[in-house]
């Protein structure tokens, strides 16, 4: 990991610019960032532009970064993209250009970039891999930038208070662009309204009380949003959990911001998307050995707070809870909301070199129920999939995208 946006700057001259062959939206955010991309991208394309959307990480297959309309790019065509930017990263190094190999984000970036221009896509929504103000994809000039929540995440590269990591993701905000912004602490939103005003841009808050009504229940989540724009009532969102009605606020104020710039989505386009948006691994249900399986990304405690008032609202009050973590995590942050409604938890070791073990997890979790909950260890996810069906009851799994993939590839 190498933060700076010099590489990328370097590396995009050298391909003509690929970025420049699009209009862009850039989105920032702790939680909730691919659920805005997603959500934004496919109401664009359901009105008709000719949209892509970059996110980060991928669950299984690299293919899934990189979507244009509403298909995975594929892999030959990946391929081919790669080789172009690999081409032009090689002879940049033979001449010296560059103070450090581009990283593997990096690369992915411009990969995407290329994928972009080559099917002439009309707008991309870009999710933020880390932070924003250093981000490989900040190098873009958007129409719209959304910043959707600040929390404590990721204190290592962007800073140990939410101040300060609010001051790297305000990074995303250029002058004049618009700013729409989910309901932050007040320490972030200070942060982020005086970039606004220092950069001449527009501060939209989107996702408060008044502007949405959410309601939750076993069979899904049904919200009504009312913008300055437009009101939208009863929409069923595609993607689960109250957390979602606030996503999918931002994601129709981002919209709403677009309009007059050229890209403009009617109301049934607006509803389109939020009913059509798809981010896999995030509250996405299975079945599996007579087993209620429910798969969720969450990988810090603001994530496993919004997962634990999920399960409340559709009454899994006793769950079996697959859990693996990176060792740079707050692990008791995220296993605190979720232990008291655990009938057993299955500790593993996810598929990352950076991941906690399991019996490490599993030694912290013995301090925090004392007791109260059952504790076993799984040697991988597989194995923990296996173990937690054989007691009949829901199971969650949660704490790290790198647990999610494998086991979304088993269950599918």
């Amino acid at each position: 990991m190498k933060f700076g946006l010099e590489n990328m700057r370097t590396l995009c001259a050298a391909m003509g610019h690929p970025e420049n062959s699009f209009r862009s939206v850039i989105v920032a955010g702790t939680n909730g960032k691919g659920s805005v991309t997603a959500m934004v991208s496919a109401a664009l394309h359901a009105a008709g532009y000719h949209a892509a959307r970059y996110t980060s990480p991928h669950l299984q297959r690299l293919e899934e970064r990189f979507v244009i309309g509403e298909r995975e790019v594929e892999t030959g065509e990946l391929r081919d993209a790669a080789a172009a930017v690999q081409a032009a990263v090689e002879d940049l190094l033979r001449r010296g250009r560059f103070e450090a190999p581009p990283t593997f984000f990096e690369c992915t970036t411009a990969t995407a970039f290329e994928l972009f221009r080559r099917a002439g896509v009309d707008v991309a929504v870009l999710e933020v891999g880390l932070g924003g103000r250093l981000d490989a994809t900040n190098v873009v000039l958007p129409l719209v930038a959304a910043i959707t929540s600040i929390d404590l995440d990721h204190q290592a590269q962007l800073g140990t208070t939410v101040r300060e990591i609010a001051q790297e993701k305000a990074g995303v905000i250029k002058p004049g662009v618009p700013v729409v912004i989910g309901p932050l602490p007040a320490e972030a939103d200070a942060v982020v309204a005086d970039a606004c005003r220092a950069r001449g841009a527009g501060l939209i808050r989107a996702g408060t009380d008044e502007q949405v009504r959410a309601r939750v229940d076993p069979g899904g989540t049904t919200v009504t949003i009312q913008s300055p724009r437009r009101t939208l009532h009863d929409v069923r969102l595609a993607l689960q959990g109250r957390h979602q009605a606030v996503n999918a606020a931002i994601a129709v104020a981002v919209l709403d911001e677009m309009a007059p710039l050229g890209f403009a989505v009617d109301d049934e386009g607006v509803r389109a998307g939020l009913e059509r948006a798809r981010w896999a691994g995030r509250l996405e249900r299975f079945q599996a050995g007579g087993c209620d399986v429910l798969l969720d990304a969450a990988h810090n405690p603001a994530g496993v707070r919004a997962l634990a008032e999920y399960l409340g609202e559709i009454g899994w009050t006793r769950i079996t809870l697959v859990f693996g973590a990176m060792r740079d995590k707050d692990v008791r942050g995220m296993l605190e909301p979720l232990l008291p409604i655990c009938h057993l938890l299955i500790c593993t070791t996810a598929a990352s070199p950076r991941a906690v073990a399991a019996t490490d997890i599993a030694a912290l979790a013995a301090g925090l129920t004392a007791g109260r909950s059952a504790i076993a260890v799984a040697p991988d996810p597989a194995a923990a999939l296996g173990r937690a069906q054989q007691e009949g009851y829901p199971i969650v799994a949660a704490g790290s995208i790198f647990l999610i993939g494998p086991l979304r590839g088993i269950l599918r």
